[in-house]
């Protein structure tokens, strides 16, 4: 093991300041042990801790380092733009360029709205999905993550489609009974949730590539076409949340994969180049009644602001060139097939869900995971945990969950998927011994 004794004091530091020692739950390692590696600079594929031991990173930040860490372009984009002023909490002529990018590359988009992170992006797009329907019940998904807002943490009951039950201390159980749950793929659910609350639905909202639970992949039923299909029947809007497939499994995200349009889309991560951004955006009808168009408020001090916007524009562009999905497609299938691999040598029941430059590894009996309660149920959390920690040690850094997605990104090489394999057999190796 690594010498880790810097990252141990830091965390007992942060744990006297900060609640749980982080600024996201996550970080704190609860699911799978251990003390978190405190991270000091990074590059390329690569993140180095404040111990200097080196870790090949799949998290790239939860998925915004599509380019890898620090990419030089970003980099001195954002310098320049930095010596000129980091925020004006005015208009600037960088929000009109990413907007015209954005708009370009997002096949459903035809107006956008910049915020500064994911959660505000839903939370801002569930308001004017109730502003421009004027209904107050909406549609999640067990599972779903879409941000922190108090209507979005809600789980389901005990039924297949029920009311929601709130996930989280400080969230009205009366404002929760406005969200609706159903099981992910399970079309069934959701028309019998429509069926029960006729007419006040204003909406469905989907990561339609899921990444919150693991990677799940769509039933062979349609299902994202038959919520357009139900959505248009019942005069509801289908959101998608793009904020982790958004530019990330093509350069049109999900929604462009697999030719489905929604009526708003949320984004985030990529777009901000690392730094923190939002945006939601759809069509033209729909965006017009955001204030001060129409009168459904929302606004923020930083929205726009010329460092993200510069940092997009320095991403984004890059994503344009020939292959580049292609490539990045091929990297996380090889690295994938791999571990599998591996794990079917070792003897380790495991099964993995990938779309594009996304994946998942699941310890698992079952031939597929599709939603979240093969999750919760059928997988070895346990173990993963274990893994998780012997790949640290190995210089491999996972999201700390087994309920996370990986992240490829176009500084990974052949040779450090090679060494992921290799890596991920020494570790399997230890943890069933």
């Amino acid at each position: 093991m690594s010498d880790i004794s810097r990252s141990m004091n830091d965390f007992e530091q942060a744990q006297k300041l900060l609640p749980g020692g982080v600024n996201s739950p996550v970080r704190a390692f609860k699911s799978v042990g251990g003390t978190p590696r405190f991270f000091a600079r990074a590059a390329g594929a690569y993140v180095w801790d404040v111990d200097d031991n080196r870790y090949i990173d799949y998290v790239g930040s939860w998925g915004p380092m599509i380019l890898g860490h620090t990419h030089p372009d970003v980099v001195k984009g954002v310098q320049e733009t930095a010596a000129l002023g980091m925020s004006f909490g005015a208009p600037c002529e960088l929000e009109i360029d990413l907007a015209r990018l954005v708009i370009d590359m997002v096949p459903s988009i035809e107006v956008v709205r910049f915020v500064n992170s994911g959660s505000e992006a839903t939370m801002s797009a569930l308001r004017l999905a109730r502003g421009f329907t004027g209904r107050d019940k909406f549609i999640k998904f067990d599972g779903g993550y879409h941000g922190h807002a108090d209507g979005f943490l809600v789980k389901a009951g005990s039924g297949a489609a029920t009311f929601g039950e709130p996930d989280s201390a400080g969230v009205p159980a009366d404002y929760a009974k406005l969200t609706l749950t159903a099981p992910f793929n399970d079309i069934e659910a959701v028309k019998s949730l429509f069926a029960q609350n006729k007419g006040e639905i204003a909406c469905i909202i989907v990561e339609p590539v899921p990444g919150n639970t693991g990677v799940m992949l769509l039933h062979e039923n349609g299902f994202l076409q038959q919520l357009r299909d139900i959505c248009d029947a019942e005069g509801a809007l289908l959101i998608f949340d793009e904020v982790m497939c958004g530019f990330r499994v093509g350069a049109g995200g999900a929604q462009e994969r697999f030719g489905i349009m929604p009526d708003l889309t949320c984004l985030g991560k990529i777009i901000g180049g690392g730094l923190p951004v939002g945006a939601y955006g759809g069509r033209a009808e729909i965006m017009r009644k955001i204030s001060p168009d129409g009168p459904v408020y929302q606004a923020g001090t930083l929205s726009g602001n010329p460092l993200a916007m510069r940092a997009g524009l320095e991403t984004l562009t890059r994503l344009r060139a020939p292959g580049f999905y292609e490539e990045l497609e091929r990297k996380t299938t090889r690295l994938v097939e791999g571990l599998l691999a591996g794990c079917k040598a070792a003897g380790v029941p495991a099964v993995a869900n990938q779309v594009g430059a996304m994946f998942t590894v699941f310890f698992t009996e079952l031939d597929a995971v599709t939603c979240c309660s093969d999750v919760s149920n059928h997988c070895d959390l346990a173990f993963f945990g274990r893994f998780f920690n012997a790949m640290l040690d190995e210089g491999v850094y996972l999201a700390p969950s087994q309920y996370e997605a990986a992240f490829m990104s176009a500084a990974h090489t052949d040779a450090d998927i090679d060494d992921t394999i290799a890596a991920a057999k020494r570790a399997l190796k230890r943890v069933t011994a």
